[in-house]
């Protein structure tokens, strides 16, 4: 009997125990689940459509300053079949007279496509991961900190989807007019399907992945600038004691969108010469830090500047034209949604 008790009592203890943790397994999933669809429910496609509207409406304007931007920063001497530029009043007539308007226009169907896509998913993975982080942490605004974490994650995200998109604008942006005897025609393009076939079919996937890492370290380009236009943004509503969420003059915008451009841009700048000089097709260097060694030898401090004076003057009034169209459209599409909710309820 106490032999039949002692068993009994095991079991039952062992049927608790089994009960216990299948109801403990049971409440985990169900946070897991409530969690992934609370994450979800954060977001929202207004920010998808109105990043992917204002990066193409800003390329098509100032594309011409992306193209002398990129090959000023890899005209560094070493190759001998294509123009050597000195400075951007040089560049800018060199490729008009050799190459006509549609020389200034190179690589824009690509650059379209990355830019669109970059902001649309950069904006939307930003607010997702922002308005996910405002909730848990119970607050009206986050810190300096916080906007950075969301930018750099969002940033982290944004780039292995758009990263081959760039390698083929760069090689577009980099081909010349007067080049095609010298360069291979696996390494001459007719256009963005071409590049794409030619860049999988001779390099693999890893070819569109050029300039990558790169591209990781220009993460905190974006990361300094949401943060930067963030906390002007933050102060000006302060100041004013106005709502987060409450629709700013286009003025606004684009000061808060013209000086955190301009301040991630001069501090960030380098990496944009490293990643072009990798994504190029006309040299071969070994890795990052190939680059960097052989920019440093030849060029000193001055070839990680390259380029930056097109490009201040391309990014920083594309950014503000990004920013209002971007920022007006989703107040736009917000009202629309939200207006549609008060109608059928």
């Amino acid at each position: 009997m106490v032999s039949n008790s002692k068993a009994n009592g095991e079991t039952s203890d062992k049927m608790m125990c089994s009960v216990s943790l299948s109801s403990s397994r049971n409440a985990a999933n169900e946070r897991h689940n409530h969690s992934s669809f609370s994450f979800l429910s954060y977001v929202k496609y207004e920010h998808l459509i109105a990043g992917v509207s204002g990066g193409v409406v800003s390329t098509l304007v100032l594309h011409p300053l992306d193209l002398l931007k990129i090959r000023l920063a890899v005209n560094d001497g070493q190759v001998v079949t294509r123009p050597r530029y000195h400075g951007l009043t040089n560049a800018l007539t060199t490729i008009f007279r050799d190459e006509g308007i549609r020389g200034l226009y190179r690589g824009v169907t690509p650059n379209c496509w990355g830019a669109g896509a970059a902001w649309g998913f950069y904006f939307l993975f930003y607010n997702t991961i922002k308005a996910y982080m405002l909730e848990d942490t119970n607050t009206v605004h986050l810190g300096p900190d916080k906007h950075m974490l969301a930018a750099a994650e969002a940033g982290v995200l944004t780039l292995v989807m758009t990263n081959p998109i760039w390698v083929v604008k760069t090689r577009l942006c980099l081909q010349y007019g007067n080049e095609q005897l010298y360069l291979p025609s696996s390494k001459r393009y007719s256009g963005m399907r071409d590049a794409f076939k030619k860049v999988y079919k001779h390099e693999g996937i890893t070819g569109f992945y050029k300039g990558f890492v790169p591209g990781i370290i220009g993460v905190s380009h974006g990361a300094f600038q949401f943060m930067a236009y963030e906390e002007l943004k933050k102060i000006y509503l302060k100041k004013y004691n106005l709502s987060p969420d409450v629709k700013l003059g286009t003025f606004e915008y684009l000061s808060f969108a013209a000086l955190s451009k301009l301040f991630a841009a001069s501090i960030t700048y380098p990496y944009q010469v490293v990643r072009a000089r990798l994504q190029d097709q006309h040299n071969e260097y070994k890795g990052l830090i190939d680059v960097i060694r052989k920019t440093w030898r030849l060029e000193g401090i001055k070839g990680f500047y390259k380029g930056i004076v097109p490009n201040l003057l391309r990014v920083v009034p594309a950014t503000a034209l990004t920013f209002i169209v971007y920022e007006n459209m989703q107040h736009f599409l917000r009202d629309l949604r939200e207006g549609k909710k008060t109608l059928s309820s």
